[in-house]
């Protein structure tokens, strides 16, 4: 119950506070336009939202099939280099960590295999003769 009634007065402060500040002016991009005492007079909603036509008049200002300007092209291309050398030093990278690995791995299969034909080696001399027989000292 007591949970309640802090979520009634918490929502209760927060419609205050709106009423409160319902007068002040909004967070909007400024224009520097003749349209700009328009938007102060019909208030902060205004500055954040266009009219359709010139919403329409934006979004069709250049078609899919026009040509793009040369700016475009360059920016396009600069973005295009710059995730293919992202791409580039991604996978650089994670050849480089499969190589490593790789090679840690060899390394310690060959480590292994060096000691255990060493513990063989000394496991299996019995201290007589040499390993070999051709390094055997004639009778």
């Amino acid at each position: 119950m007591a949970w309640t009634r802090v979520l009634l007065l918490s929502l209760l402060a927060g419609v205050l506070l709106l009423n409160f500040f319902r007068e002040t002016q909004g967070a909007a991009v400024r224009d520097d336009n003749d349209d700009d005492k328009e938007a102060t007079s019909k208030g902060p909603l205004s500055r954040v939202f266009m009219e359709a036509s010139d919403a329409t008049h934006f979004l069709k200002r250049r078609g899919r099939r026009s040509p793009k300007s040369y700016a475009e092209m360059i920016a396009e291309v600069r973005v295009q280099r710059a995730t293919s050398e992202r791409r580039r030093e991604y996978y650089e990278e994670q050849r480089d960590e499969r190589e490593n690995y790789a090679e840690e791995q060899r390394d310690e299969q060959n480590e292994r295999t060096s000691e255990r034909n060493e513990q063989y080696r000394e496991y299996s001399y019995d201290g007589m003769y040499s390993r070999y027989p051709h390094h055997r000292p004639p009778h």
